[in-house]
């Protein structure tokens, strides 16, 4: 699968991410699962979601000629 999530994306992933598994682990409840979820789609750059939906948030790359 090719990278898919970029930039500004990756960022609020990982801060969001980071936010809602503290939530989770301090009110001790299953939605910190979601913030592990944003975690890690924001570490490896992909989001399976983005897929079927043909999204992406990467840069396209320029040809030079």
């Amino acid at each position: 699968m090719k990278k898919n999530v970029g930039g500004v994306d990756k960022t609020l992933r990982i801060f969001v991410g980071i936010l809602i598994i503290a939530a989770g682990l301090y009110y001790q409840n299953w939605w910190g699962v979601i913030g592990v979820v944003l975690l890690l789609t924001g570490l490896i750059n992909r989001c399976p979601l983005y897929l079927p939906l043909g999204l992406s948030t990467c840069k396209k790359d320029v040809v030079k000629e």
